[in-house]
């Protein structure tokens, strides 16, 4: 049974609330779960000392017996100190897609060719 860190939505419409909870990988988002491990209230300001709560002891057991955390989850350990988040790269990210790339490579073409006879 793979485990895994993750967070469950509570609160009501427009007002995000969520619990930290262990669950089954295969349970549904807001379904069954484990253990209650944290809190995280995103509508607090983000140097609020209550905008996440983590009970670390519960939360260093659950990764020694192997539970692996969503990488949101794993942005709070790594801010409380309890683990390592590796920074990603993706350097294709901000490129234009290939379509885009098409259009402007014949833009630059017709431009090429306006420059090259002068107009009278």
């Amino acid at each position: 049974m793979a485990v895994k860190i993750r967070l469950s939505r509570g609160g009501t419409k427009k007002r995000p609330y969520y619990y930290i909870v262990v669950a089954d990988a295969t349970s549904p988002r807001d379904g069954r779960y484990i253990e209650q491990i944290g809190i995280h209230n995103p509508l607090l300001p983000k140097n609020s000392p209550e905008r996440t709560k983590l009970d670390v002891d519960r939360v260093k057991h659950w990764i020694s017996v192997g539970a692996q955390p969503t990488d949101r989850v794993l942005r709070f350990l790594d801010a409380a100190g309890l683990a390592k988040r590796e920074a990603r790269n993706n350097p294709n990210k901000a490129k234009p897609g290939k379509k885009r790339q098409e259009r402007e490579a014949a833009a630059a073409e017709a431009a090429a060719k306006a420059a090259e006879t002068p107009a009278t």
